[in-house]
């Protein structure tokens, strides 16, 4: 699948997060030319400059909040493929920031597809969304992509904006463009290098290095967890398809397999248990602001119209996450660790992508 990507010029926005740099990493090794455009790091220590991605791609700073500049960097890279990130991704940040929050995702998304708008040489487009864009009911089953888009909180809500941005752009600049443009509403990831506050596993590596008890303010709560090249290797498999044929661009859930959508508490177990050392977590609520308690997502409609599956359930994401964790730990090669997982991660076609490989 990969091979597909070999010499196309891509322009990624928020290429120096958690999802960002594994993103960038696999688009290299495929022999990708990868611009990105994003913030400095929103962490210390944080992925991107482990990876080693800088060195190997044209890496940007810059704030999606300032058109003239992305313009130039998008106009400059000349992209056939453009991938939109970058965002204000944490929840309880949403609360203490709303008008960041809003203006980062909402104007965000408008300046990127202004960029796209403006561009001669862009064929597939995807904006990267979330889960939590959907008017959440509590249902016990996965919301469909047909489902009313109204999140509760100042970061699902400015989300769930940037879905709605995004079809008026459809609608109303590219329907009878040869542009193909599409959204994906992820769920929650995981993963070797996430280094965010405010997110469970993160904060499991963090008291497990410190040899301290885990805290965890929702253990009852179920979310569509899935390990981070879950969600890539489908969006990929998405720019593909809709590059080379426009029927297939769309809006599409990317999420686990119902049994592996499993509550906080469980997925906390899993942890403990990988890790070892007596780990233990106690629940403890902070009194924080809401978050919804329950979560799935239905991913019928990517499985049958992309033919995308997911490949590591809970179990095999947590064990990859805390066997990256123990290489930073030990400060191993970060990047040799990454490109093993993706090597792993697509067995299936190993010997391909092996022969892809950029060294």
């Amino acid at each position: 699948m990969l091979n597909f990507y070999k010499g196309k010029k891509i322009f990624v926005t928020g290429h120096t997060g958690f999802k960002g740099t594994w993103l960038c990493k696999m688009l290299i090794n495929s022999g990708a030319k990868v611009t990105g455009y994003a913030l400095n790091p929103p962490t210390e220590p944080n992925l991107f400059s482990l990876s080693g991605v800088e060195n190997q791609m044209t890496s940007i700073i810059g704030d999606i909040r300032d058109l003239k500049l992305m313009k130039q960097a998008f106009d400059d890279a000349e992209p056939e493929i453009a991938i939109h990130l970058a965002a204000q991704p944490i929840v309880r940040d949403s609360y203490s920031d709303p008008h960041y929050t809003y203006e980062t995702n909402v104007m965000g998304t408008v300046n990127f597809l202004e960029c796209v708008r403006g561009s001669k040489t862009v064929k597939s487009v995807l904006n990267v969304t979330t889960d939590k864009v959907y008017q959440n009911n509590e249902w016990e089953w996965g919301y469909r992509e047909i489902d009313k888009l109204n999140g509760y909180d100042p970061y699902s809500n400015s989300k769930s904006c940037s879905e709605i941005i995004t079809q008026c752009y459809k609608n109303s600049f590219f329907s009878n463009k040869d542009i193909s443009i599409s959204t994906a509403r992820a769920g929650n990831v995981i993963g070797g290098g996430d280094f965010a506050n405010d997110r469970i596993i993160p904060d499991c590596i963090r008291a497990a290095m410190n040899k301290e008890t885990i805290i965890i303010r929702n253990p009852s709560s179920i979310r569509p967890y899935q390990h981070v090249l879950e969600p890539l290797n489908a969006y990929l498999l998405i720019i593909e398809k809709q590059f080379l044929n426009k029927k297939y661009e769309g809006f599409y859930n990317v999420g686990p397999n119902e049994n592996d959508c499993v509550s906080t508490e469980t997925l906390t177990d899993l942890f403990c248990e990988v890790w070892g050392e007596g780990l233990l977590w106690v629940n403890q609520s902070d009194g924080g602001p809401h978050e919804a308690n329950f979560l799935k997502l239905d991913c019928s409609k990517i499985k049958k119209t992309i033919g995308w599956e997911p490949r590591w359930n809970i179990e095999k994401a947590i064990e990859k996450t805390v066997e990256w964790t123990r290489v930073y730990i030990n400060n191993g090669k970060i990047a040799q660790m990454m490109d093993a997982q993706i090597l792993e991660f697509m067995e299936h076609n190993k010997h391909e992508y092996s022969k892809m490989m950029v060294r």
